[in-house]
């Protein structure tokens, strides 16, 4: 991938281009979905994308006066900041809390990336145009957060929610996952090979710790947060490390306790509550249906769960 850093004017239009394509078609899906069972809100959908193409045609004139017919296809996998988005098609059916959400985080993404792209050009129409747009985005989110006539308007309220969804919800609940589902195939396969809590208890350690110290570093390497609005790297990165690493130690603190009958037995109490916890979170924060969560989660760690008890008795 290549860092936003290093894009040249012509190589910013094109994704900016790409990124409003993608949007828009995102916008009419959700429009699509929702048209059934909630027209009013899926007009607005509409709305956003017939905007969106505005500002594609508006970016589209910008670059041919500039650059000429050809735009290099350059997509937002391609540059390093960008959030990974799950594909609308995949999210059926579709809740309209879910696509508001979605909507704000889009918007949101957006806006940030314009107000950086804006700051590197030193071509005046260029900054005029990426100015304009992101003060559009701005309004964007705003529509994005009245489909849901949330009781608090409060700008500054609302602002805050997402940025505590995008810098410590959304790193939080990676790590846990990581770390609860993860290190289950070594604890277990430890416990039933050496029949030792002492020992059990080194090997989970190892993997808890070595779990986190390698989440927090993907994770904060992963994304600067200058277009996403996801906060400073390194802080994004200890939250996601440190909860890797009590995700782990939770189901392996019970084997402090001498008895290894006793503890195997705790640990997998322990390890209930945890893909437990992990889906509500996931429901609760993540719009997750309670079905994808449990299959996502908890079907997920149990499979891992039976790889170290056969590596264990083999």
């Amino acid at each position: 991938m290549r860092s936003f850093e290093s894009l040249s004017d012509r190589e910013i239009l094109a994704l900016a281009i790409s990124l409003e394509e993608e949007d828009a078609r995102i916008f009419w899906d959700f429009a699509e979905a929702l048209k059934d069972s909630n027209p009013a809100q899926s007009r607005k959908f509409a709305e956003l994308r017939t905007s969106e193409d505005d500002h594609r045609h508006r970016l589209l004139d910008l670059y041919q006066r500039r650059f000429g017919e050809h735009v290099p296809l350059i997509r937002r996998e391609d540059v390093r900041g960008f959030v990974k988005r799950r594909p609308v098609w995949l999210i059926r059916p579709l809740r309209l809390t879910a696509a508001r959400k979605a909507a704000e985080m889009i918007e949101l993404e957006t806006k940030s990336f314009y107000e950086a792209a804006m700051r590197k050009t030193t071509d005046a129409s260029t900054r005029q145009l990426l100015g304009d747009l992101a003060e559009e985005e701005r309004h964007h989110v705003h529509a994005a957060e009245s489909m849901a006539h949330m009781e608090d308007t409060d700008d500054e309220s609302a602002q805050k929610q997402r940025l505590f969804l995008l810098q410590v919800v959304q790193p939080a609940l990676a790590g846990l996952m990581d770390g609860s589902v993860s290190t289950l195939a070594p604890l277990f396969a430890a416990a039933l090979a050496t029949r030792s809590s002492w020992h059990t208890f080194q090997v989970g350690l190892a993997a808890s710790l070595g779990a986190g110290i390698s989440m927090g570093f993907a994770e904060a390497l992963s994304d600067d947060g200058n277009l996403t609005g996801r906060g400073h790297p390194w802080a994004r990165g200890s939250i996601c490390g440190i909860m890797t690493a009590l995700g782990g130690l939770g189901h392996t603190i019970p084997y402090l306790m001498p008895n290894y009958v006793v503890a195997t037995w705790t640990a997998g109490c322990v390890v209930a509550v945890e893909l437990a916890v992990i889906a509500w979170v996931r429901r609760r924060f993540m719009d997750t249906p309670w079905s994808s969560a449990i299959l996502q989660v908890v079907i997920g760690g149990i499979l891992v769960f039976l790889v170290g008890i056969l590596i264990g008795y083999s």
